[in-house]
């Protein structure tokens, strides 16, 4: 199935210059969705995950039924003051800003296999700073899937020395 054909472009956002990736009519597609949840999951099927950090808000999406098919925990990176409890944070560029994310401090075991999941990579820098964050509470980083990646910001760069497996390429 080519998954690309569900992906929409929306020129000027969030910011001028950005050619957002819109991934909603995929999600609105029964089919598209099980295909690329499917696909992004394979790679990975057979190893040990003990759990999967889903990126906000639109790695949740991917991250949950990806959790459930590995038979993963599921950890949620929100941004900053938006968990209720006791939270460790980490601060982050992205391609148009500065971002912090957070994760509650008893999310990551010692030498918990982290699969950090988002539903693209442009940069690298949100995935790069969660890696680091695995790494700071003494997990370690399984690999990194995305739905879609900007091959031409080279994100893979700042992920050098993780695994990245993605589906769709632009």
């Amino acid at each position: 199935m080519d998954l690309k054909k569900f992906i929409r472009d929306v020129p000027d956002f969030p910011v001028k210059g950005i050619v957002f990736k819109d991934i909603t009519p995929l999600l609105l597609n029964h089919e598209a969705f099980s295909t690329a949840v499917d696909s992004m999951t394979k790679p990975f099927e057979g190893e040990k995950i003990d759990k999967i950090l889903a990126i906000e808000s639109r790695g949740f999406i991917f991250g949950a039924p990806m959790a459930l098919k590995l038979g993963a925990g599921l950890i949620i990176a929100r941004k900053q003051g938006k968990l209720p409890w006791k939270k460790v944070k980490k601060t982050y560029t992205l391609e148009y800003g500065e971002e912090i994310l957070e994760v509650h401090q008893d999310a990551i075991e010692k030498d918990d296999r982290i699969l950090i999941v988002d539903d693209l990579i442009a940069t690298g820098g949100t995935a790069r700073a969660m890696a680091e964050l695995v790494e700071e509470m003494g997990g370690k980083v399984a690999g990194c899937a995305f739905l879609v990646e900007l091959t031409f910001l080279e994100g893979r760069k700042l992920l050098k020395g993780y695994r990245v497996e993605t589906i769709i390429k632009y």
